[in-house]
């Protein structure tokens, strides 16, 4: 009973991001009002992104008619009932977090954009050339892979009115709000400066997730019942409620040398021994994998 509870550092960082990138979602409507994009033309489109546009047109109908069940005072559970979406999903809806029109996916490119952004800013700009130089390197995706690629980064070069009728995804804009403009390219600088003039509640919520990690890397905990208090009134609101509900642990997290990191490592190195064994092995075997057999 006398044990001293600490937070996990890594985790309340992670919290804080994952709150931000919430509060983006909830944001969509008014993020295309700000960057004039409330209609997406369809021309300006890649044929992956005009996939991902049609999944949006059927995903508004889904929510459409959601909200409008909601709207009549008829409770979560009947929602599930009545249309067969998953509980989860009817939350997300009622809560405004899905409304994004382009959602990101992995991408085969990830392991090549460090050389592919050398090579573009070099001046070879040939998608053609690049997915031969990149198959002979062991690049095993199509050629449309790199020519959509390529095709982004020409209309990212180009600041105009019709660059910015493609709203980016939540996730992306989270991460280019949290990025410095030396590091955005024209385009991206003026889409983030158009949300961060049409939605300032937005600027005011990344400001108080960036104060809150400045305090876990300072290792001070003073200004944290203030900001508790800033934090309630945000667009970060339930990050706040749940760090006022263990305060005592964050705070202990924040000043404390001790950390629940090493429990975390332990728990993910079970997870990833159960997944070895496809989720399956009782408690016997998970000893002997884990601590060695007796």
């Amino acid at each position: 009973p006398q044990a001293v509870q600490v937070a996990d550092r890594w985790h309340l960082m992670e919290n804080a991001s994952r709150a931000f990138l919430d509060a983006v979602r909830k944001s969509m409507r008014q993020i295309r009002g700000a960057i004039g994009a409330t209609v997406v033309n369809p021309a300006l489109l890649t044929a992956a992104e005009k996939l991902q546009y049609d999944g949006y047109l059927r995903r508004e109908e889904t929510n459409a008619a959601i909200l409008a069940l909601w709207q009549e005072g008829v409770p979560i559970k009947q929602i599930v009932r009545r249309t067969g979406h998953h509980r989860q999903t009817v939350r997300r809806i009622v809560r405004g977090e899905r409304s994004d029109v382009f959602r990101p996916r992995q991408s085969s490119l990830e392991a090549h954009l460090p050389w592919l952004d050398a090579q573009w800013d070099a001046g070879d700009r040939n998608a053609s050339a690049l997915w031969r130089t990149m198959r002979r390197n062991g690049f095993r995706g199509s050629l449309r892979v790199v020519s959509e690629w390529a095709t982004r980064r020409r209309r990212a070069e180009k600041a105009d009115a019709s660059s910015l009728a493609r709203v980016p995804s939540a996730r992306t804009i989270a991460r280019l709000m949290t990025t410095g403009r030396d590091h955005l390219t024209k385009a991206e600088t003026v889409t983030i400066a158009a949300i961060e003039n049409g939605v300032p509640a937005l600027v005011e919520a990344r400001e108080i997730v960036a104060d809150f990690h400045a305090m876990i890397r300072s290792r001070r905990a003073e200004p944290l019942a203030s900001w508790i208090e800033s934090a309630s009134q945000s667009l970060v609101a339930s990050l706040a409620n749940g760090v006022r509900r263990d305060e005592a642990a964050v705070r202990a997290a924040i000043l404390s040398v001790w950390s629940n990191g090493q429990t975390e490592g332990q728990i993910t190195r079970l997870k990833l021994v159960k997944r070895q064994m496809y989720g399956r092995g009782k408690i016997d075997l998970l000893q002997a994998r884990l601590i060695g057999a007796q």
